[in-house]
């Protein structure tokens, strides 16, 4: 409200001091009728439009950049409430339609970038301000996280409307959002770390949500202790950028070369956040959480934080061949892993988690072969329709009692039109169905593969991964969606047209995932690329293995059928031999047993057993002397005391 009213103010005192000049211009040419005096009347215009101009941008930018998140803080005004959630829901709506306007103004200028710095510590020589930026990339990505989230909360507010501690709910979801627009925005390691560990701690509230159940805590547990790693290369990283550079500011730290090791230390951050393979278990457990919490995270906010990261330290990451080679196989590993494991997953929710894990894996292949815009694109379309399909996997859940497991489904079609059709619209997106959102990004990631220098095994990992994504998309639309209920639990009847809260959402967000790839493509991509030349039947690579794929997804859904079969003695109807090599975690389960034993076996034998007893000797000539000091008389620690603070005062003085 007060840069509103200054600006006002100033525009007033403008506008007033040039129609004085103006009225004094006139009474001059109408006296001395001189040349000189028009060419001064039109320099002043020029001059106030200058201004004027100069206090649209301030608006514009500077007032609606702290707008938003006076909005967002808006809502805790009502707090106790019962109207919280509903005003939270229109905070959120005014801040997207703000971030709308200031992406519209920067695509229309193609080279605003608005920074706000402000001094919060100096250490010796070292100032450490906290620093905000809006660029392409941060006001992009408000613009889809406020959409993504406005449609949330919304859903939650009908999703969650059982549960006595809405407000609550809503409040951590607000927090959390808040968290990750500071994230996005930052254009220095401070600013950027606080939203890190925001997003990280809200995670660990949402997930761990429904107290009352022994796995939720567990998965809340083991989200804060795989970003705890991440957590450790990151302050390794900043602790060294304020040793050797003595600054934070990215755009300062990117024009010096950065050792091979620190980048090493921002991969494991960035793994750690955005489950890449190894880091990854928490991300599938992280589905105890309520379907909204699955939705927001996975979608546009937590999960992507690591990428991001490795979009704003591209330029840096580029000209360390070694740290590309680590983004693409590590990025490469991750989606072939992630991809399989979802193929014969039951859960629908965990279908779903690993599916993201598998598009995180893809974007950090993107940032392996140089092209972070195009990971960047892949992150605001996988937002709209991952998002989706979480709310629609939450209606399907209540629909049929809480049931999540996909062989018990079936029939949706007639149960929840709306609901089953935005189901497939997201399901197709995420396999890139050509002309949905995803189509543009993925196949811009995977032809910029086949046209780069990449590892041939990382090519061939990433073009599987791409298969089995159509297959265990396709098997979610056969299972969810077609043929009749297989449910034993009785159904909740749920009609559409008497809940608009939950299913107005889900139908927004299905808009987005038709139309949002074609309007982002537009709006992020330079408008003149450099045209590549590519043979024709590297140019059908991705379209050759879709299709095959989805061959793969009809025989696997054909044989997977859990109806009772028609020959029982049979096995091979309901365990397919041919997938039983890729069961859902077999290959993590042995790999991450085994390498848990054999630390521990390494430790037990050549620590505990050689090392220990020499510890024990070193301990105990101090723990004599502690001993000593330890008499039992007032008289000596009080002595002990005034000896103490006699030293601290000399020291002062």
């Amino acid at each position: 409200m007060c840069i509103i009213l200054y600006t006002y103010t100033m525009m007033m005192m403008y506008t007033m001091m040039m129609m004085y000049t103006m009225m004094m211009m006139y009474t001059m040419m109408m006296m001395y009728n001189m040349l000189m005096v028009y060419m001064l009347m039109v320099y002043m215009l020029m001059v106030y439009m200058l201004m004027v101009y100069m206090l649209m941008v301030y608006v514009t930018f500077m007032a609606p950049a702290m707008v938003i998140f006076l909005t967002l803080l808006a809502p805790m005004i009502w707090l106790k409430h019962k109207k919280f959630p509903l005003a939270t829901k229109t905070a959120v709506k005014l801040s997207f339609y703000i971030s709308l306007a200031l992406l519209t103004l920067n695509c229309s200028t193609h080279s605003w970038a608005i920074n706000l710095s402000h001094s919060w510590l100096t250490l010796n020589s070292s100032l450490i301000p906290v620093m905000i930026q809006f660029d392409m990339y941060s006001l992009m990505f408000m613009t889809v996280a406020f959409f993504v989230s406005w449609s949330i909360i919304e859903f939650s507010i009908w999703y969650m409307s059982a549960d006595p501690n809405l407000n609550a709910f809503i409040k951590y979801l607000l927090i959390f959002l808040m968290a990750m627009i500071i994230l996005v925005s930052a254009s220095n390691l401070l600013t950027l770390f606080i939203g890190w560990e925001g997003v990280g701690i809200m995670s660990y509230l949402l997930i761990g949500w429904f107290h009352g159940r022994n796995q939720a805590a567990i998965a809340a547990i083991q989200a804060v202790l795989y970003n705890r790693i991440g957590d450790i290369g990151f302050l390794l990283a900043f602790c060294w950028t304020m040793k050797e550079l003595m600054a934070t500011n990215l755009d300062f730290i990117l024009t010096f070369p950065t050792p091979t090791p620190i980048l090493i230390a921002l991969i494991t951050a960035a793994a750690s956040k955005s489950a890449q393979f190894g880091l990854h278990p928490w991300l599938a457990a992280a589905m105890e959480g309520p379907t909204p919490v699955s939705a927001l995270l996975h979608s546009s906010t937590m999960v992507v934080a690591g990428i991001f990261l490795m979009i704003r330290i591209s330029p840096t990451l580029m000209q360390n061949q070694t740290a590309m080679t680590i983004c693409l196989c590590l990025g490469a590993l991750s989606t072939f892993y992630a991809s399989t494991s979802a193929l014969t997953q039951n859960d629908i929710k965990k279908i779903i988690a690993h599916s993201t894990s598998s598009q995180l894996g893809l974007m950090m292949v993107a940032i392996g072969i140089g092209q972070p815009h195009f990971a960047f694109f892949h992150i605001c379309t996988h937002a709209f329709f991952k998002a989706m399909l979480f709310l629609c996997s939450g209606l399907f859940i209540h629909s049929l009692n809480d049931e999540q497991d996909i062989r018990k489904m079936g029939g949706m079609q007639h149960l929840l039109p709306m609901t089953t059709t935005s189901f497939s619209i997201g399901s197709l997106a995420l396999m890139g169905t050509p002309f949905l959102s995803a189509f543009y990004s993925k196949d811009a990631i995977i032809e910029s593969m086949n046209t780069s220098y990449a590892n041939s095994a990382a090519l061939l990992l990433t073009l599987v991964a791409t298969a089995f994504t159509a297959v265990y998309s396709i098997r979610l639309i056969f299972f969810v969606s077609l043929n009749h209920v297989r449910s034993i639990n009785p159904m909740i009847m749920f009609n559409e047209k008497d809940n608009i809260m939950a299913v107005k959402p889900i139908a927004r967000l299905a808009y987005g995932s038709v139309f949002a790839g074609l309007m982002i493509f537009h709006t992020l991509i330079p408008n003149n690329p450099v045209t590549h030349t590519m043979p024709t039947n590297t140019k059908m690579m991705a379209l050759i293995m879709t299709i095959t794929a989805l061959i793969f997804a009809y025989d696997l859904a054909k044989k997977s059928w859990t109806s009772p079969p028609h020959n029982p003695t049979n096995p091979k109807l309901l365990d397919p031999s041919m997938y039983n090599l890729i069961t859902h975690r077999w290959w993590s389960q042995n790999l991450l047993n085994s390498a848990g034993q054999t630390i521990l076996f390494t430790i037990e034998s050549f620590v505990l057993k050689n090392k220990a007893t020499g510890l024990m000797d070193l301990q105990k000539l101090p723990i004599r002397n502690i001993q000593l000091s330890q008499s039992g008389m007032i008289k000596s620690y009080l002595a002990t005391l005034f000896i103490s603070l006699a030293l601290a005062l000399l020291l002062i003085i």
